[in-house]
């Protein structure tokens, strides 16, 4: 098994930055993949961003390039996410997930975080 433990949400007004945090525990032998989703109030969750966890290689939503930066940092389990320029629209619950196969591009997340609370609003 795998924990996944988010951090770094909050409320920030619009054009401004954060930096999401996942801090992974347990089994992280298995990982190949860590992701972030989201999810806003009446939607379906989506993809936002992935990384590969042993190798190198990022993958974006097309709605999250250039504004949305994904990295990891091996050495402490972590993978973040860079939100610069907010929008009103990027409000949601995101979410971190970690997968045990291989591809980035592929959806199969075997793990989920709790999730963390971005709001984007004046």
């Amino acid at each position: 098994q795998v924990q996944l433990v988010e951090s770094g949400g909050g409320l920030v007004q619009p054009g401004g930055s954060l930096r999401l945090s996942c801090t992974a525990s347990g089994s992280i032998s298995s990982i190949n993949v860590m992701g972030w989703f989201r999810q806003a109030p009446g939607k379906e969750r989506e993809f936002a961003a992935s990384i590969s966890w042993r190798a190198y290689g990022t993958y974006y939503a097309d709605s999250m390039k250039g504004r949305f930066t994904i990295s990891r940092d091996f050495a402490k389990n972590t993978v973040y996410l860079q939100m610069n320029s907010l929008k009103p629209e990027d409000t949601a619950v995101y979410y971190c997930a970690a997968k045990i196969s291989p591809p980035i591009v592929t959806l199969d997340y075997d793990y989920w975080g709790q999730g963390t609370q971005v709001s984007v609003s004046s």
